[in-house]
């Protein structure tokens, strides 16, 4: 039954938001005024959270995927006690705020997911609950429950039509992930008008179709109706829950209720002013909280503050009972690596012969995977190419919760939201893997995980038109350039298998950024640690002399360390042995060359300069070698058009080293290069 609490409350959050979004004349009001009584229901009346330890792990998760709506979020988050004053709120969406226009993660406390972009919270939402399960499958024992908890997501129609929810949708009913609901404020207004402009479905039987649990609601304001159905979903252990909720955009403003006016901008003073009056409320002053309210969503948070330790006590008597697992629980929940993590990662030399960097990937994440349990993830449906299967794990699946290896299927973009997911819950290194073509179907989780400074791997294969005959609709070529541009990321694209071990090892350790790998599909030579002794730091470093400039009558190690070669050769990835064959052919011209290997730009361009200028000494000639667009290398090194060979064209289809050799990439194109970079 609604309250006088009830109403009261959920009014303040409607003119919160309205008061937000008024005085910084910008900003989305109409959907928490109508979905303010549904986010209310499920923060009074079921979400566990407590707002003086926003990390504890077992608190439920409130994902609002309409991030559109966040001064709901924040109005919820104030008045339940977090660290979020109201001046916060009154400078909603300017500079320096921890409320900006949508939610972002590890600014306003208790946002558990940087979201706005539609569809990218409710993946992230599905990530989380496969995180709770797969916890809850590792640690929990008879009489000891100590990971227990649900995520629940506020969606909205935009969210409905981005494609990304319903590959996210589709696996999460798939996997019957019973601690999952999703509430959908079906108001039937976008930016356009009315969602019948282009969205006619039956939402609610789609994810029927999915395998999930549905329900629909009527009316948006019956509080016992959206409490009735919250609490069956919670009953349904076997399927993920969904709840249409038939809500009002602009709920009250007598001249915008149920128009696209109240979706993206202001209500307009007279607007805002007659909405007041409509629904009993002050004109003055703006941002009114009364001292009930706050007495109310206090005792609400206390609650949880309660929850919490309760919880805490039942942790540490199965500390007691379980050490081993208890301190394996904290350790992965503070993201720390255990003693000896990279112990048994492989170290290869020529006798192992060539390998692609693919396969010696896989064989460094599975060395990893043995010390690492937090480690998880999967490909979508490219396991056996991209070598991430974790050999002695089952898959995650609805009868096996404790697998490691996440079957993502055909589903790039919604892989990228769920490793977000499981990253922000915590207790994880997720990874994800496709081929390196296919990571344009997941730049918007990539991009979400450096704004929010995520620690997920992407193993991305097939890196070059090395890959062959799958032809240029599979041969990346401006991929690698577009993601460099990435802030906040780094893209490793190792030479050989012991800069790919060398490249996990930064993966892993990596805490607060993507980590991108570039992972060949052809076999590449091994560059023996003894011969290059430099190799181990030099990736951590971004770039570094792998070979030294050699000239007539000097050793093959080069001539001495800190002289000044004729050129520089930078290359990367497969091309880095073209390069120490170009240096070869170049020392009986008496040309010294000198050969660096960058498999990360990114982590080059953080070295100071002194390093890099040992690397690239000023004033020497400079030729990239990369098989991708050559515009980002241009720009860096200050090359010409002679000095960087690459691939400003699409891919053919051919035998990859067909390919490789009829676009240029051998040592004879960087030998004329390197000539014609003299010259000028």
């Amino acid at each position: 039954m609604k309250t006088s609490i009830d109403e009261l409350t959920i009014n303040t959050l409607r003119f919160l938001a309205v008061d937000m979004v008024e005085k910084a004349k910008s900003g989305h009001p109409g959907m928490p005024m109508g979905a303010a009584p549904m986010a209310y229901t499920v923060w009074s009346r079921f979400l566990r959270f407590d707002p003086d330890h926003t990390k504890w792990p077992d608190r439920d998760r409130f994902v609002l995927s309409a991030g559109h709506g966040c001064a709901l979020l924040y109005g919820l988050l104030h008045l339940t006690g977090y660290d979020l004053p109201m001046s916060e709120l009154e400078n909603f969406r300017q500079w320096g705020s921890r409320t900006p226009g949508h939610p972002e993660h590890g600014l306003a406390p208790g946002v558990e997911a940087t979201t706005g972009p539609l569809g990218q919270g409710f993946g992230n939402a599905v990530g989380m609950a496969i995180a709770e399960t797969s916890l809850a499958a590792r640690f929990n024992r008879p009489g000891h429950k100590i990971v227990d908890h649900h995520t629940y997501v506020l969606c909205s129609d935009g969210d409905m039509m981005e494609g990304v929810s319903s590959e996210a949708a589709s696996l999460a009913g798939h996997l019957k992930l019973g601690k999952l609901i999703a509430l959908y404020d079906d108001n039937g207004i976008s930016i356009d008008g009315s969602t019948d402009l282009a969205f006619t479905e039956d939402t609610v039987a789609r994810f029927a179709a999915y395998g999930w649990h549905v329900q629909r609601i009527d009316d948006g304001t019956d509080l016992d109706a959206i409490e009735r159905a919250v609490d069956e979903a919670r009953e349904v252990a076997d399927r993920p829950s969904f709840i249409a909720v038939r809500t009002h955009i602009g709920y009250g403003s007598p001249n915008k209720q149920d128009t696209a006016a109240a979706h993206g901008e202001p209500l307009g003073e007279d607007e805002a002013r007659l909405t007041k009056e409509a629904l009993g409320w002050p004109l003055e002053p703006a941002f009114h909280v009364s001292d009930e309210v706050r007495t109310h969503m206090r005792e609400v948070a206390s609650r949880g503050a309660t929850e919490r330790d309760a919880w805490h006590e039942r942790f540490e008597a199965y500390r007691r009972e379980f050490p081993d697992l208890g301190a394996e629980f904290e350790r992965r929940q503070r993201g720390r690596l255990a003693e000896d993590w990279d112990a048994d990662v492989p170290v290869f030399t020529a006798a192992d012969g060539e390998m692609a960097t693919r396969e010696a990937g896989g064989k460094v994440m599975n060395a990893l995977a043995a010390r690492v349990p937090e480690l998880v993830g999967g490909s979508a449906d490219l396991a056996p190419s991209n070598k991430t299967l974790i050999d002695d794990s089952p898959s995650f699946s609805a009868e096996d919760r404790v697998g490691r290896n996440l079957r993502f299927g055909v589903r790039e973009h919604a892989m990228g939201t769920i490793v977000n997911g499981m990253a922000y819950h915590g207790g994880f290194v997720p990874y994800g893997a496709t081929f390196l073509i296919f990571s344009d179907y997941m730049r918007p989780p990539i991009r979400l995980a450096a704004l929010s400074h995520l620690h997920v791997i992407h193993v991305f294969t097939h890196d070059s038109v090395g890959l062959g005959e799958d032809g240029p609709t599979h041969q990346p070529v401006e991929q690698l350039g577009g993601l460099r541009l990435m802030p906040n990321s780094i893209l490793i694209r190792p030479a050989d298998p012991n800069e790919t071990a060398a490249a996990w090892r930064i993966a892993l350790t990596e805490a607060s950024r993507p980590v991108l790998l570039a992972l060949t599909r052809q076999k590449l030579p091994v560059l023996d640690p003894a011969e290059y002794p430099a190799l181990a730091e030099g990736v951590a470093r971004g770039a570094y002399v792998l070979a030294e400039a050699g000239g007539s009558g000097e050793a093959p190690g080069g001539v001495a360390s800190g002289s000044v070669p004729d050129a520089v050769v930078v290359a990367t990835g497969s091309e880095v042995s073209i390069a120490l064959e170009a240096r070869t052919l170049l020392a009986e011209e008496v040309v010294h060359v000198r050969v660096v290997s960058a498999p990360c730009l990114e982590l080059f361009a953080e070295q100071d300069a002194a390093y890099r200028a040992s690397v690239l000494p000023p004033g020497v000639p400079v030729v990239s070698v990369e098989a991708g667009a050559t515009t980002g290398w241009k720009t860096y090194f200050g090359a010409g058009e002679a000095g960087a060979l690459g691939l400003d064209r699409f891919g053919a289809s051919a035998p990859g080293d067909v390919a490789m050799r009829e676009l240029g990439f051998t040592a004879a194109s960087v030998v004329e290069r390197v000539r014609r970079a003299l010259s000028d």
